[in-house]
């Protein structure tokens, strides 16, 4: 055999093809190279992990919880009344408390590929969305978006009303009006009503929409938008 067919015989595949393979230690770098990216992928465009930060939305959230943000369905800013949402700080709403984050090179690591849940965001649920007019309260104390009164029996913490403050606001284009779940312990839009903003939130500050809880396993559950609008028609004077 020349010295140039025993070259070819070693450069040769095992099935013959003439392509080599790459040595192990590449293959594994290749591959965790592909799941990062897919994973920044992901967070980026797709799903994303958080913590809840407050019990401002008991009694379906319970603070600490890990939940899974999906942002599909905001593509084209589609947010809908009922929705609970993820955003970013419109600028002073989260007290040093609130603002849990990941300390720790490794878990700041996984926070920036979407494998740790992140800090330092607010999750509310959208009473009013651009061009509503939301109102504290009718003669039956309920919260009214542009004349309807809402049904809330749903999701707010037993024992709790809609709302001890009243309000009459016009959402702006582009903005939304949200509120806790449990009204008595909640930072909302009705809190910073007096802010810069106004207490709306930005569009662009929407992260994505609250899909599932998934940590602890106990209280693992996919969420369903709520009937947010009453059946019953408004009791108008």
């Amino acid at each position: 055999m020349s010295s140039r067919q025993a070259k070819s015989a070693e450069t040769s595949s095992p099935d013959g093809t003439g392509k080599q393979s790459l040595p192990l230690w590449q293959e594994v770098i290749v591959l965790l190279t592909t799941a990062l990216v897919l994973a920044v992928v992901v967070k980026a465009f797709f799903v994303q992990a958080f913590f809840v930060p407050s019990g401002s939305m008991e009694p379906q959230f319970v603070q600490g919880d890990r939940i899974l943000v999906e942002k599909v369905s905001y593509w084209n800013n589609d947010v809908r009344r009922g929705d609970v949402i993820v955003f970013d700080d419109p600028g002073g709403w989260l007290g040093p408390l609130d603002s849990r984050e990941a300390t720790g090179i490794p878990q700041r690591a996984l926070e920036a590929i979407g494998l740790y849940p992140t800090g330092g965001h607010l999750v509310k649920r959208v009473i009013g969305v651009g061009g509503d007019r939301v109102v504290c309260c009718d003669g039956g104390g309920r919260v009214t978006v542009n004349g309807v009164r809402l049904k809330e029996s749903d999701y707010l913490k037993k024992g709790v009303s809609p709302s001890e403050q009243t309000f009459d606001v016009k959402v702006p284009a582009d903005a939304l009006w949200v509120m806790g779940d449990n009204r008595f312990e909640s930072g909302d839009s009705r809190v910073h009503l007096g802010d810069p903003g106004g207490g709306f939130v930005p569009g662009d500050a929407v992260v994505g929409k609250v899909w599932s809880i998934v940590w602890p396993l106990n209280r693992l559950e996919i969420l369903d938008r709520p009937a947010i609008y009453d059946a019953q028609p408004l009791d108008r004077p």
